[in-house]
């Protein structure tokens, strides 16, 4: 069977674009494997506010990610991209890095030219490095990788510090460089992303910010429309965090609202799954299976 990276590379190149649910926990691996999705992003974002409770403002380290990348890739079958942030130091941490995540079963990492510590890409105050030392970041990560598939993806954040032009030129400079696939965040109108799909050599990804309507950011677009614009790669990192808080947040309400109120507590259909549902997604089926072949359970 083909790697894991050569897999990811042939959906990336295939004429359709495709499309990416970002992934956190058990719960958000599974359910978009259930649904269909043959690939899902790791999101730093998500990982830093569901594992360590604070925002994505580089207070996660290389151990902690690596670490929640080797739970989904174990609990899952789908071709996952890691987000190793900037690399968490100078090219040789890089070098490191990408061995930890490739080993970790994932089928791409990405490493950003943001200064450390980072910063979600659509906030304020973020700075990228110069554009040469990312360079050798990117040498660092193309020359530590085992499998030759295993996808390396480089994101400039130049965009939004020193405009469109600039982030193409760095792009051009870390595909020479051996990075795989290109990503700029924070492009903030459509012609952004079709000049910067036009003026990169290799396949282009863009992030489609679900959940940030309060804020200047990539304007909402179907895969069909990013197609068309020569996108290769569309994720939505933000789809199912956000999603999973705003049911904890009603789900939270009501059971304050019935505990202390002191109304009789109700078992909400609507606010909850089954506990036959929960343990169906979490492969209940396959654990049943196995205690009977080696138990005879």
């Amino acid at each position: 069977m083909a790697s894991k990276g050569r897999q990811l590379k042939e959906l990336i190149h295939s004429p359709q674009i495709l499309v990416t649910p970002g992934v956190y926990d058990g719960y958000s691996a599974r359910l978009v494997e259930k649904a269909g999705f043959k690939s899902g992003s790791i999101t730093g974002a998500g990982t830093s506010e569901s594992r360590l409770g604070w925002a994505d403002r580089g207070m996660m380290g290389l151990d902690e990610n690596v670490a929640n990348a080797r739970r989904l890739a174990d609990c899952c079958n789908l071709l996952l991209r890691a987000d190793a942030d900037t690399g968490y130091g100078n090219a040789m941490s890089v070098y490191f890095a990408t061995r930890a995540f490739e080993k970790a079963g994932v089928a791409a990492v990405m490493f950003e030219d943001q200064v450390w510590p980072k910063r979600c890409g659509h906030m304020a105050g973020k700075s990228v490095i110069p554009a040469d030392e990312m360079v050798q970041k990117v040498k660092a990560a193309c020359d530590a990788r085992r499998d030759p598939d295993f996808i390396i993806i480089a994101r400039t954040d130049a965009a939004g510090t020193h405009g469109v032009d600039e982030a193409i030129r760095r792009l051009n400079l870390y595909a020479e460089a051996g990075a795989d696939c290109m990503y700029a965040d924070a492009l903030l109108s459509r012609e952004d992303i079709a000049k910067v799909a036009k003026g990169v050599p290799k396949p282009l990804i863009v992030n489609m910010g679900l959940g940030m309507r309060s804020r200047k950011t990539t304007p909402l677009m179907t895969p069909k429309e990013l197609e068309a614009l020569g996108v290769a790669v569309v994720s939505y990192p933000r789809l199912l965090t956000t999603a999973a808080l705003r049911g904890m947040m009603n789900a939270m309400a009501v059971f304050k609202d019935e505990v202390v109120g002191k109304h009789r507590l109700v078992d909400r259909t609507d606010l909850q799954v089954s506990f036959d549902e929960l343990n169906e997604l979490m492969g209940m089926a396959e654990l049943d299976e196995l205690e009977r072949r080696y138990t005879g359970g």
